[in-house]
């Protein structure tokens, strides 16, 4: 797609500026470039500017990319074949992301129709994939030196286009003082065969340590990078096994919320009942009322969100997309598509071929007449 088609929009003054909402004086140079068609309502009520920009938007992209890339065997790998901490932490010194390149995957979203982008910047191994300052497990501090978000994150702002920030909350394999397997389930932790040093257990263990990390990192995420769309939070099993309260899930929501106004939280398929969307995998309870905006999170490989090299020749096809499209539709939700990078960060070729072939077919015919096609 020929970039000169795409009006480059101003990125935000500030954050801090988003701040002030209820005033007169907004701009467009004040609005997150993805809702500049929602100036009007975002005068007077940032959140739910971007609420209606959700129900419209329809199509987003979801990547999955990490260290267990690397791997190409899932990105549960580490849980799934029990590798313990120190032994997995050495493939952050393989880590160059040499061919992730933000401005071909904007273009490309861009190309297949979609509205919207949602990086894993961390999940459940912990790695980062930005410049956080709370601890080294992170890309700047691999052989990359890249702070991916960043980069994303401008060429989204440059290209209109709205960005999501995976994070797992509710399940981290590294941090000592995260959820154990002696109190919580939902795969918690590996289930290591011998007891693994570096995490804190009995009296030791401190679930509030874990809590204020995650605190602290979804903070700076907000604080680091401008018009953001949405934390978009995982790892509901863990939490949901036992007394969620203890997870302060609501003063997570509020901090998020106080720091960019038109930034909306998900949970899955709802935590507390107080997200502003509901995110589960594939499918929604059948007959269950949606009492909020809804998406469906699906994948382009056939098996798992991270890379799977197993799964190479056996990608989703267009005709598959398109109806994936239109179920959705159905509810009615948005579809968030996932694709799982190759190991240096490159878009997976397959992907990329059915996601243009589905972006041709939403051009020429436009939504309303795709959607209508029988399924």
């Amino acid at each position: 797609m020929d970039r000169r088609n795409f009006i480059t929009l101003s990125l935000l003054a500030s954050a801090g500026a988003m701040l002030y909402t209820g005033c007169s004086n907004i701009t467009d140079k004040s609005i997150p470039p993805y809702l500049t068609d929602y100036k009007d309502l975002y005068s007077q009520n940032p959140r739910k500017a971007a609420t209606e920009w959700f129900k419209d938007a329809r199509y987003g992209m979801f990547i999955h990319y990490g260290l267990y890339s690397l791997l190409g065997r899932h990105e549960w790998v580490m849980r799934n074949e029990k590798i313990h901490v120190a032994e997995y932490a050495k493939l952050k010194d393989k880590f160059t992301a040499e061919k992730f390149d933000a401005d071909f995957i904007t273009d490309l979203a861009l190309e297949a129709g979609m509205k919207y982008i949602n990086l894993t910047t961390r999940h459940h191994d912990s790695f980062c994939l930005w410049d956080t300052k709370f601890t080294d497990f992170n890309s700047m501090n691999s052989p990359a030196k890249r702070d991916l978000v960043a980069e994303l994150s401008e060429q989204c702002n440059k290209k209109g286009i709205a960005l999501f920030l995976y994070y797992s909350h509710g399940r981290d394999w590294r941090h000592p003082h995260a959820p154990n397997n002696d109190k919580w389930k939902g795969a918690a932790r590996p289930d290591y065969e011998t007891k693994e040093p570096f995490y804190k257990y009995g009296e030791e263990h401190d679930l509030n340590i874990y809590l204020d990390f995650m605190s602290n990192q979804v903070n700076e995420l907000l604080e680091n990078y401008e018009n953001i769309a949405g934390i978009w939070l995982d790892g509901f099993a863990t939490p949901a096994s036992g007394d969620r309260s203890l997870f302060k899930c609501q003063e997570l929501y509020d901090l998020i919320h106080s720091k960019q106004p038109q930034v909306l939280v998900s949970y899955k398929q709802g935590m507390l009942g107080t997200e502003d969307f509901l995110a589960p995998e594939h499918k929604y309870k059948k007959g269950q009322k949606i009492e909020k905006p809804l998406e469906i999170c699906d994948h382009l490989q056939r098996k798992g969100w991270g890379y799977l090299s197993s799964e190479d020749g056996n990608h989703k096809s267009k005709e598959e997309v398109i109806e994936m499209l239109k179920k959705a539709n159905e509810y009615p939700a948005n579809l968030l598509l996932n694709t799982g990078p190759l190991p240096s960060g490159e878009m997976h070729p397959e992907d990329v071929k059915v996601l243009r072939e589905v972006g041709k077919e939403i051009n020429s015919k436009g939504w309303e007449s795709l959607l209508k096609e029988s399924l």
